[in-house]
């Protein structure tokens, strides 16, 4: 068994993004083992927290920021820019989520840095793209939600758009910048060549519309709100139990026959209406009252039960809490401890990602730092000399 922290070990990340899409991307590589400097501003006296993450010591910056160190400079000073680029002449990554203006104000841009670390990959992430014509509009969550088209098919029919209840574009964005950098990464090791990958929070979103969207690029079709309903698949969605709600999928003929059998309802596997794939699929609404009037029979642990046994596809509607304290997510460790020197013991949520390799750690190495927290130690392990480093802070380029 290798004795390495993680296969990224030997990458070091300037991390210089905010808010949760660029963060959610680095995160990707802290938690395997890069070593990642978050470049943040010196904080100001006044300073409330970011407003869309909250403070540093919160749960959504704690979980977003664990495993990294951060180093407070002020890239407006010149000599934090000077700063800055000493940094990034060794760095392997640097990850960025300023609007274009800014980023070549602060001069952090792919032309300045590739200048200085022709193998360095710069990797950005956006709104909306990095040109055309939405570009420079800031974009949030919410926003791309609703111009992607999710809410427009998020919800029941005729009661308006609906968003989801987590992040999704700027999560699924990160996710999507942190695998173009692993990309990246493979093909400089072959080439030595650094390059600038980016993507956008717009970008994810179309992509993840998957099925619904293919549904549109090739036949013109335009997917609507099914609500708790899957819109191709029928029936399957949210069913009554006598004390609560399930998920169930009986699609198809097998899974169809199972789940009649499971709960002895002949009435339903001999219906005229439901003896194919495409009658049952016509008759949606009409199946799933009959459906109703079954399972509302029988508690949701019964459900659970007697359709799992049968092959059938069933859960409970579970809160978060219940989900965090499900037998099977207690057993594949998703809440982790980590150690903060103010917090005390925290719990975040772990990576999804499993390497035979390199099992998980029972504690991650370090929780979110404050900013700039890290400063002495990162400089002192990058060759600067006490000297320099008390000139650095004596004239307020770092914290």
């Amino acid at each position: 068994m290798t004795t390495m922290k993680g296969p990224l070990e030997h990458i070091r990340v300037l991390d210089l993004t905010i808010a949760r899409a660029g963060p959610m991307a680095v995160r990707l590589l802290a938690d395997w083992g890069a070593d990642v400097i978050k470049i943040e501003p010196p904080p100001r006296k006044d300073a409330q927290g970011n407003s869309v993450t909250g403070g540093r010591r919160g749960p959504d910056e704690q979980n977003l920021h664990r495993n990294k160190r951060s180093l407070a400079i002020d890239l407006k000073h010149k000599d934090g820019k000077a700063l800055f680029h000493r940094l990034a002449k060794d760095a392997d990554v640097v990850v960025e989520n300023f609007r274009s203006s800014v980023k070549y104000r602060l001069g952090v841009d792919y032309e300045t840095l590739k200048a200085i670390n022709p193998r360095l990959i710069y990797a950005s992430i956006s709104g909306f793209g990095q040109d055309g014509p939405d570009s420079q509009r800031p974009g949030v969550d919410q926003i791309i939600q609703g111009m992607s088209g999710l809410m427009s098919i998020t919800g029941e029919p005729m009661q308006g758009p609906m968003r989801v209840g987590i992040a999704i574009s700027d999560t699924s964005a990160g996710m999507f910048l942190g695998q173009g950098i692993l990309l990246a990464l493979l093909h400089r090791e072959r080439t030595g060549q650094g390059q600038w990958v980016h993507t956008s929070l717009l970008e994810a979103m179309m992509s993840k519309l998957d099925f619904q969207g293919a549904r549109y690029t090739m036949s013109g079709e335009e997917p609507t709100q099914q609500g708790n309903d899957h819109p191709t698949q029928v029936p399957m969605g949210m069913f009554e139990a006598k004390n609560g709600y399930v998920n169930i999928a009986a699609f198809g003929g097998q899974m169809w026959q199972r789940f009649c059998q499971a709960l002895n309802a002949t009435s339903l596997f001999d219906h005229p209406d439901y003896q194919s794939v495409g009658s049952r699929t016509r008759h949606r609404d009409q199946i799933k009252t009959d459906m109703n009037a079954i399972t509302a029979q029988y508690s949701v642990a019964d459900l659970v039960r007697r359709l799992n046994e049968a092959g059938v596809p069933c859960g409970p509607i579970n809160t978060v809490k219940e989900a965090f304290e499900n037998p099977q997510v207690k057993h594949l460790g998703m809440s982790v401890p980590v150690s903060h020197e103010t917090l005390g013991e925290v719990n975040l949520v772990r990576s999804p990602i499993n390497l035979s390799d390199f099992p998980h750690p029972a504690k991650l190495s370090r929780g979110a730092p404050d900013p700039g927290a890290d400063g002495d130690e990162v400089l002192a392990e990058l060759g600067f000399s006490l000297e320099e480093i008390a000139a650095l802070q004596r004239d307020e380029v770092i914290r």
